[in-house]
């Protein structure tokens, strides 16, 4: 298991070479290390800015500077527009997050990003999920769980079930300001929002337990829908008790 010192060398050795490399427009820490909020558990972070047409170059140098000096396990990447995220495993079990943008597109798309060196786009952050978008699919998984459960396919409704579940958390972290996304806000929801979906967990893949946890999960939907719109919740409300059985 690594040690926040471990964590705190890569870290600067990364945002050293960084520096150093006159392809990078601008490098940041994103992440709870922007927000002075890093604890035993917290990854690496960095976002980096570079010139135009070297973002594969110095992704590809990055990443041999990672394996030969890491030991590095594994990559994978997530992209999101222009950005490329390279997620890492260290050995020691420290997940090492090194994303790369066109300098154009370089810049805080959320709070968590600090500038150590460079410079940056002024860009909008990235929006919260609509409400509209989150009610939508929880119907849509609602009714998949519905057919799944006439089917026999109980792994599969377990799973449109957590889905539904998820989007209804979602909803309500919307609602009370917190993020939404990757359940990031669902532990700092109020204790009356979670407890009742406490219920909606699935234990074991038994249809009776599934239909429980589905009225529940259901119930929980029309009571956030109505916070937003109770026009909505009060046309929902008779077909989503339908598939629910409640």
């Amino acid at each position: 298991m690594y040690t926040p010192s471990d964590r705190e060398r890569l870290r600067s050795a990364l945002l050293a070479a960084a520096r150093e490399d006159p392809r990078i427009t601008g490098g940041a820490i994103t992440g709870s290390a922007s927000l002075d909020n890093e604890d035993r558990w917290s990854d690496i972070d960095l976002a980096f800015g570079v010139a135009d047409g070297t973002q594969q170059a110095v992704l590809a140098d990055f990443t041999k500077l990672m394996y030969e000096n890491e030991d590095v396990l594994h990559h994978v990447d997530v992209i999101s527009g222009s950005w490329i995220y390279r997620v890492f495993l260290l050995p020691n079990t420290l997940q090492v997050d090194l994303a790369f943008a066109p300098a154009k597109d370089f810049g805080a798309r959320a709070p968590s990003f600090r500038l150590v060196f460079g410079e940056v786009a002024d860009l909008a952050h990235v929006a919260a999920p609509a409400p509209e978008q989150l009610i939508g699919l929880s119907w849509l998984y609602a009714l998949h769980v519905r057919s799944s459960v006439a089917r026999g396919r109980l792994w599969q409704a377990e799973y449109m079930l957590s889905a539904m579940r998820d989007q209804v958390l979602a909803l309500a972290c919307v609602r009370h300001g917190l993020p939404a996304r990757e359940a990031r806000g669902i532990d700092r929801l109020p204790r009356e929002v979670t407890a009742p979906l406490e219920g909606a967990l699935v234990g074991r893949l038994d249809a009776a337990e599934i239909a429980s946890a589905f009225r529940i999960t259901t119930q929980a939907l029309l009571r956030e829908t109505e916070q937003v719109d109770e026009g909505l919740a009060h046309t929902l409300k008779t077909a989503l008790f339908e598939l629910a059985g409640v």
